[in-house]
């Protein structure tokens, strides 16, 4: 099998939906001495990027996009320690990514972080219901670039304006770009609270993220 086709069958197991596939390609490919950002790009993001476009289109359905990043996200552990090492040689955009205090949905936040991990981001997920303070002391330790900010609920809209207005408070909001989500959420609330960015579900994350970072 060439590095092409075995790249191509890493793709096609992840819209099989099979994991055991999908690891032990993974594995094959590291064996073979693959970069773990070629594995990713030309491998397992290209798969999840077509689940999301099925997924939009609705030929598929939650379930099968939630097992999917499930796969990739288990395919990730194993490249972990040599994308580790790659980082080091490389310039990699940070996103810091959590649910907003109040708020326990994670769904559409845990497919937003690996479509941005598929897509080569450095992703550090702080999880659900995570307090503004808490996002501003790691936005503080880890300097990212991005950060990305779910609400699910509409009673815990507020709490991405009180993030934006804590990282002003900080003086940090210059040296970092918004970017909001979710359900109740809207380009319009987007511009509103002052973020730089909207998407309304992963595939969309991506590709704002990838041209806010750029801004």
């Amino acid at each position: 099998m060439s590095r092409d086709e075995l790249l191509e069958e890493l793709s096609r197991s992840i819209l099989e939906l099979d994991s055991q596939k999908t690891l032990a390609y993974a594995r094959k490919a590291l064996d073979l001495g693959f970069d773990p950002f070629e594995v990713i790009d030309r491998g397992l993001s290209k798969g999840m990027k077509e689940m999301g476009e099925r997924f939009a289109r609705g030929d598929i359905y939650i379930p099968h996009l939630v097992l999917a990043a499930d796969i990739m996200n288990e395919s990730l552990k194993i490249l972990k320690p040599k994308l580790q090492t790659k980082e080091r040689e490389r310039t990699v955009s940070k996103v810091l990514i959590g649910t907003v205090h109040g708020d326990i949905h994670d769904l559409g936040k845990n497919l937003v972080a690996t479509m941005l991990t598929a897509s080569g981001f450095n992703v550090v997920d702080l999880g659900r219901d995570v307090p503004t303070m808490i996002i501003i002391e790691k936005a503080k330790e880890y300097k990212p670039d991005i950060i990305g900010l779910s609400a699910l609920m509409t009673t815990t809209m507020l709490e991405q304006r009180k993030v934006i207005d804590s990282l002003k408070d900080a003086g940090l909001r210059n040296n970092v770009k918004v970017l909001v989500g979710g359900a109740p959420v809207s380009s319009e609330w987007a511009r509103e609270i002052g973020s730089d960015g909207y998407a309304e579900n992963a595939l969309e994350a991506v590709k704002i993220a990838k041209l806010i970072i750029l801004k």
